[in-house]
């Protein structure tokens, strides 16, 4: 096991709780051909914050579990960025993109 995983569960975790604590957190799932997106981040079908929660989420939720191995690099607090500069949110994302930001640096931290 990557020596990683735990800090990276933890962090998915606090992701996950604000994603929850902004209202973002959908109960519904999308429709599976707005999950089957081939475009980065799904941007042609899912909203980031959905994105997050959908694919992302699972996605290293899997790799975890199934012991595979990490990305080598991600870039999710850089669309974070992106996203919510062009929402003008007003700081409602900031702690989120703090998170995102520490997600990325476990990533590519020396294992």
């Amino acid at each position: 096991m990557d020596a990683r995983f735990p800090k990276i569960a933890e962090q998915l975790l606090l992701i996950e709780r604000e994603l929850r604590i902004q209202g973002w957190w959908d109960e519904v799932s999308p429709s599976a051909e707005s999950l089957s997106s081939v475009e980065p981040f799904s941007v042609d079908t899912l909203d980031f914050e959905q994105w997050l929660q959908w694919i992302f989420l699972p996605r290293m939720k899997v790799i975890l579990e199934q012991d595979l191995p990490l990305p080598n690099a991600s870039g999710i607090q850089e669309m974070a960025e992106m996203v919510f500069a062009a929402r003008n949110v007003q700081g409602k994302d900031r702690y989120l993109q703090v998170l995102l930001k520490e997600f990325d640096q476990l990533i590519v931290a020396s294992r």
